[in-house]
């Protein structure tokens, strides 16, 4: 029997990718208002590159930027940029349809539910409460509390720990393959690939199930535990 379902965050309960975006092109044009002297083109490859360099989660990335451009930070350039960028993310900080009823059902069901994240647990929590999901989820699990990244199989380890069930009693629900799936596979749990949140255009993700609606999940728990 399914006990508990583990979900990775971003690109899996919120559209991380379409937020961060969104974020960063609102926080260019608030810095070119602000005195900023490069095209929104360039400033968008810099900031990128950043990212990609320092990791998605970097949360010095406009400092770098100016420090780069002008050799210093401009705090007028810098605060325009950091405001915009919070009000843009807070604005595009969703959940994909039907996350909310999907988790409600779960927890009616029985389930225990858990999360796991490669992001800080400083940004994770952030994300969670701005969403309400905090009080939803037994249990989350950060970086910040393994030092171990999926596919390592420490954070899955330590998720079904604190939930109190086998691998073979749980789900993992991720849109990266390569790290949710495999880490999931590794310690002897299901999976489900979230194709609605695939970023990557994973042709072949081998996990027991693939998810084109979160909504998908119940059945398949249902179909699991022999509840149909």
């Amino acid at each position: 029997m399914i006990k508990a379902v583990i979900f990775d965050l971003d690109n899996t309960l919120v559209d991380f990718m379409t937020m961060k975006k969104q974020a960063i092109e609102t926080a260019i044009n608030a810095m070119i208002d602000a005195g900023l002297k490069i095209s929104p083109e360039e400033a968008k490859q810099r900031i990128d590159r950043i990212y990609r360099e320092k990791g998605i989660e970097y949360q010095q990335v406009f400092d770098d930027f100016l420090k780069e451009i002008y050799g210093k930070v401009d705090y007028k350039i810098l605060s325009a940029g950091v405001v915009a960028y919070r009000r843009a993310r807070e604005a595009a900080l969703v959940p994909y349809p039907h996350v909310y009823m999907t988790l409600t059902t779960l927890l009616k069901m029985g389930l225990k539910l858990a999360v796991i994240s490669d992001a800080p647990a400083r940004e994770a929590w952030l994300r969670l409460c701005y969403l309400n999901f905090h009080h939803i989820f037994d249990h989350v699990i950060t970086f910040d509390d393994t030092g171990e990244r999926k596919p390592s199989p420490v954070p899955f380890l330590k998720a079904l720990e604190l939930l109190g069930v086998e691998p073979h009693e749980a789900i993992m629900v991720g849109d990266w393959a390569e790290r949710d799936v495999v880490g999931a596979k590794k310690v002897g749990m299901k999976t489900a690939f979230a194709r609605y949140g695939d970023t990557f255009n994973t042709q072949n993700p081998e996990a027991d199930y693939e998810l084109n609606d979160i909504t998908e999940l119940i059945d398949i728990i249902k179909k699991e535990n022999g509840w149909e």
